[in-house]
């Protein structure tokens, strides 16, 4: 975006326009994807699977002691010589807010992945819509659809976001309210203070979040040797390097220390991080996105 008090030149607008059907082009396949690793990874799950208020069943468990005599399910019981309570799945609709980075940055794809890191952050964003819907979760994004309990939520994101002028910077979480879920999709290449102000307060106001940060494998390898010319896809400045190869173990280890930094300061408010690589199946990083979110982690990390 242009600074305050200056006109954004007319090339410029042009390629906000472009840059904005490419990506209304992209959602129809992203969201058919999505659909496909959804039910995917959904098998076998049901609801939040969660113990609380409702009228699913969900498991008999023994009964323990102090707990209400109405809650023992008689008819159980009576099979053995034990007491069993009639457990219920959770139903109470939680708000659950959605954001994918549009910064041209995520444009990227190296000859090592699968998609480019838009692509990728997309599928991801409207597969856990969708899981999330079939739960009878309300799910939003910041500044583009505000919050639907709706079986077809990820159809209506994916609509409002062909819709919906191109963002570049981090979303406004200050609609977000108390006791909701936050979950942010970007390379995070971003100055840690950009991020630390955008995450920082909501962090304070009890929101929870989860950061699912994707990066292409050339970004962290570094396969890069000889002559090379690096172009920053956000302000177009180049860098030559004579001999790549000779800065590539310098690279990789200020890489590491920037995700690292990342994941501590995300972990002081509680919040998750999760690193995902493109050249991984997205289902990896949706069945851990989807373990944070219902408080039931999985082990290991993704494409790490």
């Amino acid at each position: 975006m242009a600074p305050i008090g200056q006109l954004t030149p007319p090339t410029a607008r042009i390629d906000a326009l472009a840059r904005a059907r490419q990506r209304a082009a992209l959602l129809p396949d992203c969201l058919a994807e999505a659909r496909r690793v959804a039910n995917t990874v959904i098998a076998g799950w049901h609801g939040r699977r969660k113990r609380g208020i409702g009228e699913t069943f969900w498991q008999f468990r023994p009964y323990v002691d102090g707990e209400s005599p109405s809650a023992i399910d008689w008819r159980r019981s009576a099979r053995d010589d034990h007491l069993y309570v009639r457990d219920r799945e959770w139903e109470a609709a939680h708000t659950i807010w959605l954001w994918t980075d549009q910064s041209p940055s995520m444009l990227y794809k190296s000859g090592a992945a699968m998609v480019a890191k838009e692509s990728r952050a997309l599928v991801l964003m409207l597969a856990l819509a969708e899981i999330l819907s079939r739960s009878g979760e309300r799910v939003g994004c910041p500044g583009v659809m505000e919050p639907v309990a709706s079986r077809n939520a990820a159809e209506r994101l994916a609509l409002a976001l062909a819709h919906a002028p191109l963002q570049t910077a981090l979303p406004d979480l200050g609609q977000v309210g108390r006791m909701s879920d936050v979950v942010l999709i970007s390379d995070f290449l971003d100055a840690a203070e950009t991020l630390q102000s955008c995450i920082g307060p909501a962090g304070r106001r009890g929101i929870r979040g989860h950061l699912i940060e994707i990066s292409d494998p050339a970004e962290e390898t570094f396969p890069y040797s000889g002559r090379t010319e690096f172009r920053d896809p956000e302000t177009g400045q180049k860098l030559v390097a004579g001999r790549a190869e000779a800065v590539a173990v310098d690279y990789r280890r200020a890489w590491l220390a920037r995700r690292e930094a990342l994941a501590q300061g995300v972990r002081k408010l509680g919040w998750s991080h999760l690193a995902h690589r493109t050249d991984r199946p997205a289902s990896e990083a949706l069945v851990l996105a989807h373990g944070h979110l219902t408080g039931i982690p999985v082990a290991g990390k993704a494409g790490t």
